[in-house]
Parts: C-alpha cells; sequence; structure tokens
C-alpha cells in the first residue's frame, strides 16, 4: 500500500456518443440497459455508477481513452434507461438486490463475449465493484475505485447519522422533515417508509428531503443547491427510494463481509482513489481495504471530498487508467 497525492486539474477526454446501445432480457423480466462507447476492438472496461440509483452518466466514460478502452456502462436495476422504474410505486423491488447487480453484470460479460476486463466503480458504485470481483477474480483483470465504500451499517449510520455534526443546519431539516410517528426510527428506516407510502405527495416531498441531505456532503467545494440532475423529480424518486431500499436492507451483505473477503482479491491490481475530505465515504474505509488487499494501491487526493469532478481526482482516475492500458 502507498499512499500519493495528486491535486493538479486535469481535461477530460471528449464527450463521447456510444456505438451502440441495447437491453440484457433478464428471466425475471427486468431489461437492463447498456451503452458502449469508444473503441470496438479496445481493452474492455466496465463502468459501475454510485448511488445506489444514479444511473448511467456520459461524463463517467470521459476519464478513459477511447482509442483504447471498449468502454462499458449500464444502468443498474431501477435506475429509469432500465426497466421497470424504481420510481414506480408498483415495483416492489424484491428482484433488486446486490446479488441481482451481480448477476446482471455476469450476463453481460457473457453476452459481449469479454473474457476478462478492467472494472471502474465510484461511490456505491466502488461497493458493487468489490461484490462482483471477490465474486468472479478470475474475470476481473483490474480495478479502478473513487470515493471508496463497502457499505458496512457503521457507513450507512455515518452517511445518514454520524455526519451530522459537520453539518447541523442540514441535520436538522432533514430530522424535522421525518413525522413524529417515525422519529424513534433510524433516519434511513424512516425515510423507507416515507418512500413506500401509498400518498405520493409523502414520498415525492421524501425524496427531496432526501437528496437535499445528500448534496450538502457531495463535494469539498461549495454546493449552491441541488445538482441539475436532482431537479427532476422522477429521477430523484426513483433514486431515492433505490438507496433507502439498498441500505435498509444492508445491500444484502454481511457486515464487513468485503473487508474481511479482500483476500480473494489476490492477484488482481487495484487502485484506491480518495479525497482527504470526503464527508460522504470518509477515508478510514480506503485506508483498511488497501491493508487487505495484496497488490492494492491508495491514492490519497488532498483537497478532495466525495466527486469525482472535485480537483485531482479525474486525473488520479486517468492517470491509473492509463497505467493499466499500458500494462494490461
Amino acid at each position: 500500500m502507498t499512499e500519493n497525492a495528486v491535486a493538479a486539474p486535469t481535461a477530460l477526454f471528449p464527450t463521447l456518443t456510444p456505438y451502440e446501445t441495447g437491453f440484457l432480457e433478464r428471466p425475471d423480466g427486468n431489461r437492463i440497459f447498456f451503452a458502449l462507447s469508444g473503441n470496438p476492438n479496445g481493452k474492455p472496461v466496465l463502468l459501475l455508477h454510485g448511488g445506489p440509483g444514479s444511473g448511467m452518466s456520459d461524463s463517467a466514460r470521459r476519464h478513459f481513452d477511447p482509442a483504447v478502452w471498449r468502454i462499458i456502462q449500464f444502468d443498474q436495476r431501477g435506475c429509469g434507461k432500465s426497466t421497470p422504474n424504481a420510481g414506480d410505486f408498483g415495483v416492489d423491488l424484491a428482484d433488486n438486490t446486490a446479488q441481482h447487480l451481480i448477476g446482471d453484470i455476469k450476463a453481460l460479460r457473457e453476452r459481449l463475449q469479454v473474457e476478462s476486463w478492467l472494472v471502474f466503480g465510484s461511490s456505491w458504485g466502488a461497493t458493487l465493484a468489490l461484490a462482483y470481483a471477490q465474486a468472479f477474480p478470475e474475470h476481473v483483470r483490474a480495478i479502478i475505485l473513487a470515493g471508496v465504500t463497502t457499505t458496512r451499517w457503521a457507513e450507512i449510520d455515518w452517511l445518514y447519522n454520524g455526519l451530522s455534526i459537520f453539518l447541523p443546519e442540514a441535520w436538522e431539516k432533514f430530522v424535522a422533515a421525518i413525522p413524529e410517528p417515525l422519529r424513534d426510527r433510524h433516519p434511513v428506516a424512516a425515510y423507507h417508509a416515507l418512500l413506500n407510502d401509498p400518498d405520493p405527495a409523502i414520498r415525492q416531498k421524501a425524496t427531496f428531503d432526501w437528496h437535499h441531505w445528500e448534496a450538502g456532503s457531495i463535494s469539498a467545494e461549495p454546493q449552491a443547491g441541488l445538482p441539475h440532475r436532482w431537479q427532476d423529480p422522477a429521477f430523484v424518486l426513483a433514486r431515492a427510494r433505490l438507496c433507502v431500499h439498498y441500505f435498509e436492507n444492508r445491500a444484502w451483505l454481511e457486515d464487513g463481509q468485503l473487508l474481511r473477503q479482500a483476500n480473494r482479491l489476490s492477484g488482481i491490481p487495484g487502485v484506491l482513489i480518495q479525497g482527504r475530505l470526503d464527508l460522504q465515504g470518509p477515508p478510514a474505509t480506503a485506508f483498511a481495504l488497501a491493508k487487505t488487499w495484496p497488490g492494492s494501491e491508495l491514492v490519497m487526493i488532498e483537497n478532495a471530498g466525495h466527486s469525482t469532478a472535485d480537483q485531482g481526482m479525474a486525473e488520479a482516475i486517468m492517470t491509473a487508467a492509463n497505467r493499466f492500458a499500458d500494462h494490461s
């Protein structure tokens, strides 16, 4: 394990339009949207988005040289491009778990005839990348993680409870929005109830209250209100419902499982890119993972928070990708 500091700004690769899109039809009726960009004959890289529920983004693929990489993205179950949509109250999400997502990745790899690939994940995507790689290490060439999370209960509790010591004003609004009958519950449990209330007005109010809380700790840079995507009522409803679904159920992982089983990644090189000022995913998780994962490297970005748009984060991701392109 080594630690470095990267702070200089960098330019992303140009905006890419996918050369192919399609749907992966799953036996349970889910249709998983995927998009392929870059070089059709390039080295395969799988990009796993955060959230849960944030959906694939155009900007994520701009970290990877389109002349070198076959860039593979998919919308995780329920995120909007994939159907059914988690924002639909008639969707009970019983078939939307970490194990289902890992199965989708396996099926997508087989559909695209990829033997092994570089896997990149940020935030929740880091958790999913680790869970997938530990299940199928033989198909993972290397891993890049940013804003490292493993979705232990301590991490969930920190994000929706402990973080209040840094953001007391926002925390007061976050919990004040919880009706009195639910005040004795953990905020995740309370919002899980609100986002599954039969009344659509209650669900919609809860989704914006949830996102206003999250918005205050995304970046080390000052934020002015909600990010653009988070102003879309349909998008945030699906995202919030997926967040509470996964966190209320501890992501269907044994607590601490991904750290305990990090030895399964032995022989897979990895780069963990972590903002020193990351409030949503504090550096302790990345540090603990790097100590237990043989062959991993921790790159600490001194002035960055959780966002991959923070200064130094993009450069570190691109540097890691270029290194793996040269040696894979």
